[in-house]
């Protein structure tokens, strides 16, 4: 047997760890499971067939990779997750060729073009997302339907929250955007209310606060939106769960969060008051929580040390709070993150893990 003179080593990231690469994906993909449950509540069951087209696709290029270089990797389960946050950014009504393609080229021309797993800069989901906004932005406006909750019939089509409030307002700043949107037209369901009612009656108002209607639709998902970013709490829920398995680190997610709704609070309403920004409104009206949780986990296109980590995270909310706020794009989470990947080794070489120096040296 002819020996190696030299050792073989795979792309980056380098980390022991006694779970494998399948344990990992398959249980992130698991944790989106129940979001996508509710959005099939919600919207319908067309939602389980986005979902089946998207991970279908990203499962067959994958296979298609694996016959070019004689590699096997379907059973890492990077593909299926792949396919699942794709799918997650899609609104219930898109025409299926948006979710194909945009998984497609998530994986061949983001995921194996630079190697495979491991060795992409860019976090592919995030990737074939922004390609879908890019390319199809008329088939994602036409895609938004109101949930059954509120219009009592399946694919009624609506705009979002932030597509709605644009339309209001002329792309000004508002204070209080939940006021607006109700002056415009835009529904609340009776459940809202009803939970409202209690929550100021039992425990705001005993505080001498008030929590004005609409945000228990907006945390529910209870409105037009993308299939697994309406469910807020299940979300929030499913990233608590990763980050206590240890799926997920907690340094950059926490860091975008705290950005990002410090910059929505800070900037102000229509005469820029400041502390006058509705942050509440900011986190549940869009792909947020989604894109900051389960695309910043992503170790392979993520800093390694906890300062990066932070820094990293911190840029994200920053970008997204700016191209939500100034960008052509509603939500403009998916290109922050992937103008942060960018940045990922500039990072790692001025903030490099402990025991290394910054000229990649062992201390």
């Amino acid at each position: 047997m002819k020996r190696l003179r030299y050792p073989i080593v795979s792309a980056a990231p380098f980390a022991h760890a006694a779970r494998s690469t399948a344990s990992l994906c398959f249980t992130a993909a698991a944790a989106l499971v129940p979001a996508f449950a509710w959005g099939a509540w919600i919207f319908g069951p067309r939602v389980i067939l986005v979902a089946l087209v998207s991970v279908g696709s990203a499962l067959a290029s994958e296979g298609f990779a694996n016959m070019l270089t004689r590699r096997f990797t379907l059973g890492d389960g990077s593909a299926v997750l792949t396919g699942l946050i794709v799918a997650a950014a899609m609104p219930p009504g898109v025409a299926l060729h948006v979710p194909i393609l945009s998984s497609a080229f998530a994986i061949l021309a983001v995921k194996w073009t630079f190697g495979g797993l491991g060795g992409n800069w860019m976090n592919p989901a995030l990737a074939g997302i922004a390609f879908a906004q890019v390319n199809w932005h008329g088939d994602l406006l036409g895609g938004w339907v109101m949930p059954r909750i509120l219009s009592g019939v399946d694919g009624l089509s609506a705009s979002t929250p932030l597509g709605y409030l644009a339309d209001a307002t002329g792309g000004s700043r508002v204070a209080m955007p939940l006021e607006v949107l109700k002056k415009a037209g835009y529904p609340v369901s009776a459940f809202d209310g009803s939970v409202t009612s209690f929550l100021n009656d039992h425990v705001f108002g005993p505080l001498g606060a008030e929590l004005p209607g609409g945000y228990v639709d907006l945390a529910l998902g209870f409105r037009p939106g993308a299939i697994g970013e309406v469910a807020g709490i299940l979300l929030l829920a499913a990233s608590v769960f990763l980050i206590a398995r240890r799926i997920l680190r907690w340094e950059a997610p926490f860091a975008a969060l705290l950005v990002f709704v410090l910059a929505s609070r800070l900037s102000g309403g229509a005469n820029g008051e400041l502390l006058s920004g509705d942050a509440l409104f900011a986190v549940f009206s869009g792909g947020f929580i989604m894109t900051a949780f389960f695309a910043l986990g992503d170790p392979v296109t993520t800093p390694v040390s906890r300062p990066a980590l932070a820094l990293f995270g911190a840029g994200t909310g920053a970008l997204a709070f700016v191209f939500r706020r100034w960008g052509a794009q509603p939500d403009g989470s998916a290109f922050a993150v992937l103008l942060m990947n960018a940045l990922v080794p500039l990072l790692d070489k001025f903030f490099p893990p402990a025991g290394r120096s910054r000229k990649g040296r062992t201390r």
